[in-house]
């Protein structure tokens, strides 16, 4: 179980320390978790060069000169939920709270399809009854006629509701745990179905047990020391890995961003710290995907093409709908990178990479 998995990393965390050595530990085929710690809580900057490259080795073999592409649609941003770190909380009594319909969703998916992505992401808050699940389900439904690949980012579901998405179109599930520390997980979620800190982490075990295909994993940094959060986090995917052998399974590394509230991260993330996660990730994951998304700055982004990144967000609204249409409702957090689906495509392309809009696992169009 991941919780036992969890508490071993606890055990690590303490004797931190008691590091191995980084110049071994690079010269290996396979790191043990003492390992992946110890080069994540690495500081030299001689060492994370070295860790560039190699990173960029094991993604070039394991996952070719690609960089998939996806768009995030945003359905609703309904929430009765209160953590205090989302612009979509309902804490949040300014926001202007709307549901997209039917025919709405539609020209939603027809404005995005336009500039040529095939792989979406389908959002909401935490509310059944303002999205009930059969509002999810008709998205998906929609969506799979239109998109190669539909993924979904919204509250925890029933394993039987994954399967019923899945049978429906639905290929994959995003969710984060925001933060492995279950005291600071109780204290972000004071209230909400999303308070409930364990069968949010058994989310993704549900979905992959359900026929989904692929789930993505990850944590909010900045909410926790990010050490603590990046460690279990990893753990988490390769204990997934291992268990569902035959899935795709991907990381992402969101960075807090201003979201319309008072809310300060307790931990500040430098690019330097968030390059080594990822190079580190890389190392210690080779077939792990690692998404980035537009949280971070065009400059960053254009950087880390190649280097350990397999999928990248593109041409993103983080409020609801925003393609076809605007509907001043207030953003989930502030976009850093607010280039169009084109341009991005451009800058992937002259550092001699493919952009891919369908996602194939497998040899098969999912």
């Amino acid at each position: 179980m991941i919780e036992r998995i969890l508490e071993e990393a606890d055990k690590l965390l303490k004797d931190k320390d008691q590091r191995n050595n980084i110049e071994d530990i690079l010269t290996k085929e396979k790191l043990s978790p003492k390992d992946f710690l110890s080069l994540i809580l690495d500081d030299d900057d001689n060492n994370l060069f070295i860790m560039a490259e190699i990173s960029k080795k094991i993604t070039e073999r394991y996952f070719g000169k690609v960089i998939n592409l996806f768009t995030p649609l945003y359905l609703s941003n309904f929430c009765i939920c209160g953590c205090s770190y989302c612009g979509f909380s309902m804490e949040n009594k300014n926001l202007k709270r709307i549901k997209l319909n039917t025919e709405e969703i539609i020209k939603e998916f027809e404005s995005i399809k336009s500039h040529g992505i095939d792989s979406i992401l389908l959002l909401t808050g935490c509310d059944r009854i303002n999205t009930p699940f059969e509002y999810i389900l008709s998205g998906v439904r929609i969506a799979k006629d239109m998109f190669s690949e539909v993924v979904i980012e919204v509250y925890s579901l029933e394993e039987e509701e994954y399967r019923i998405l899945a049978t429906n179109g639905l290929t994959g599930v995003t969710l984060y745990q925001e933060t492995y520390n279950k005291e600071v997980y109780k204290k972000l979620h004071p209230y909400g179905p999303k308070k409930d800190y364990y069968y949010r982490l058994y989310t993704q075990e549900r979905a992959l047990r359900a026929g989904v295909k692929e789930v993505t994993l990850g944590v909010l940094l900045g909410l926790n020391d990010p050490i603590e959060d990046v460690f279990k986090m990893v753990l988490h995917a390769e204990y997934l890995l291992k268990k569902f052998p035959n899935a795709e399974i991907s990381i992402s590394f969101p960075r807090f961003r201003p979201a319309g509230t008072n809310f300060k991260e307790a931990f500040k993330v430098t690019d330097k710290m968030l390059l080594r996660f990822i190079f580190s990730t890389r190392i210690y994951l080779k077939n792990v995907g690692i998404t980035l998304s537009t949280r971070e700055t065009p400059k960053l982004r254009d950087a880390l093409i190649g280097y350990g990144i397999t999928k990248m967000s593109a041409g993103s609204k983080t409020s609801v709908g925003g393609y076809a249409k605007d509907y001043s409702s207030g953003n989930q957090f502030e976009n850093e990178d607010r280039r169009s689906v084109e341009e991005i495509v451009e800058v992937i392309r002259n550092k001699g990479y493919r952009p891919e809009f369908t996602n194939w696992i497998g040899g098969l169009i999912v």
